[in-house]
């Protein structure tokens, strides 16, 4: 018995008692009817954990040698176990809560989670696996955490936290995409529509593009590679995420804000792509409306929109890194928020960490900024901190929230009747400022603190483009004519 039996029976009944085994149709001549009854088998199992003997016993095959081969596969089910009898009396626990004609646990899962010492009993989610992963398993920067947590929580613990880890297909990691993609029509469809509430109900509603859908996958490519690395391909023996192909993640090329845009923007509200950039002509109608409505932060602006550093360099910036002597600014550092939480760091890459120069007007605003600031200091009195930090509160000299700038920054754009662009176009602004005085890409490259040549030629021959487009519009306009010929 301790090998498994394998025997047939069947349903028939008679005087209302199953017959079972004892069925006279079951036979036929000295053998079985290939035609009546089915195969079983039945084993018995380590004794459970108040020591009471049990059998796994598993029926509905319809040959002998089908019932014998399951049979084979529950014993070496039981076989990793070695002579560890509690891992035996779990895998023992993992047959008998196996639902009748559901497969037994595939050989090859139960062995990798006896290896990476998993209870062989317990159902290890993808949920379960990231959750742990991501709080115990990976060091990383505290921005890359918070990203990597944000993609856990909103999109694979929802979306796939129940599927087993091991079970984990790419055609399960698809569907995420997809269900991503219905939702970005959704949005957009509402964006669209015609009714004013529809449009306030995502008013504020992003949709999750090309490249933020490959940084999501990212994640999950990630953890995935850990699982197999960090227990020894263990956990799983290949990552499913590898074979996931979605659009490319380019990012969108920056467009500018010529006046063909900003009229269809005046009618519908919709932006040509979802990186605007300003002209020169407006970026001066902005910071004119900067200079009167909101001087505390103005000199901060100029400096981001003539010579592109990002927020958080602008908002680490220190005393000693500003020479204005020089007409230099020296970037090494930045200070940025994860969460809400602010924190500094190091530049993004090494060609982040360089010094820009600084044009005559620029120099200007920064002197008056720091005459104004000596001024806040007196009338502040005790209230007033003395930090290093150069771009500070008026009302105590605290450095800027790097949410607070954004903020006080798409308020000022929208009272100014300018179509939109967000902070971070402010890079893109000093670089349409730069192409327009002529600049090479190899001088925007060094300025914004690219990594790649290649990058920056990549981001801005669009708007090159456009610039000569529209610089070529206003060299007509100059000259006076008569009857000005009608486009065709």
């Amino acid at each position: 018995m301790a090998d498994g039996s394998i025997t047939k029976r069947c349903g028939c009944r008679q005087n209302g008692r199953r017959l079972g085994a004892q069925c006279p149709k079951l036979r036929r001549g000295n053998g079985w009817n290939p035609h009546h009854g089915t195969w079983r088998y039945q084993l018995e199992l380590p004794l459970d954990a108040g020591h009471a003997r049990r059998q796994l016993r598993r029926t509905g095959f319809d040959t002998r040698e089908a019932a014998a081969a399951e049979r084979d596969h529950a014993r070496a089910l039981l076989g990793l176990a070695g002579r560890d009898e509690i891992q035996r009396r779990r895998i023992a626990d993992l047959l008998q809560a196996c639902k009748p004609h559901q497969p037994l646990p595939d050989r090859d899962h139960v062995a990798r989670r006896i290896r990476a010492d998993v209870p062989a009993d317990t159902r290890l989610t993808l949920g379960e696996y990231l959750a742990e992963w991501i709080t115990n398993r990976v060091r990383l920067a505290p921005a890359t955490r918070r990203s990597y947590q944000d993609h856990i929580t909103k999109y694979w613990t929802p979306h796939l936290g129940q599927v087993a880890l091991q079970e984990l297909t790419a055609a399960h990691i698809e569907s995420v995409f997809a269900t991503i993609e219905a939702r970005n029509d959704e949005i957009r469809a509402a964006k669209a529509s015609p009714v004013k509430e529809i449009r306030d109900a995502v008013k504020g509603i992003r949709t999750v593009g090309d490249a933020s859908q490959q940084r999501i996958l990212a994640t999950l490519r990630k953890a995935l590679n850990d699982a197999r690395r960090l227990y020894h391909h263990k956990l799983v023996d290949h990552n499913p995420a590898e074979s996931v192909e979605l659009a490319s993640g380019r990012p969108p090329r920056p467009r500018l804000w010529t006046d063909a845009a900003v009229n269809r923007w005046r009618r519908t509200r919709q932006r040509p792509s979802p990186v605007m950039v300003w002209t020169p002509v407006q970026a001066g109608q902005f910071l004119d409306f900067a200079e009167a409505e909101d001087p505390e932060l103005y000199a901060l602006f100029d400096v981001a929109i003539h010579r592109g550093p990002r927020r958080g360099e602008l908002c680490g910036l220190h005393d000693y890194d500003v020479d204005l002597e020089a007409a230099a600014i020296t970037i090494t550092g930045q200070r940025t928020s994860v969460g809400y939480q602010v924190i500094e760091k190091g530049v993004k890459s090494a060609a982040g960490d360089r010094i820009v120069d600084l044009g005559d007007e620029t120099v200007t605003s920064l002197r008056r900024y720091l005459f104004r600031r000596a001024a806040w200091k007196v009338v502040a009195g005790d209230a007033w901190a003395d930090s290093d930090i150069f771009f500070v509160r008026k009302r105590d000299g605290q450095p800027w929230h790097p949410e607070t700038v954004t903020g006080r920054f798409d308020r000022l754009v929208e009272r100014s009747g300018l179509p939109p662009v967000r902070f971070h176009d402010l890079r893109h602004i000093a670089a349409t400022l730069m192409l327009a005085a002529g600049a090479s890409i190899k001088e925007i490259q060094d300025t914004l603190g690219h990594s790649s040549y290649k990058m920056t030629a990549d981001i801005y021959t669009s708007v090159l483009a456009e610039l000569k487009k529209t610089t070529a519009e206003a060299t007509i306009k100059l000259i006076p004519r008569r009857n000005r010929p009608k486009a065709a």
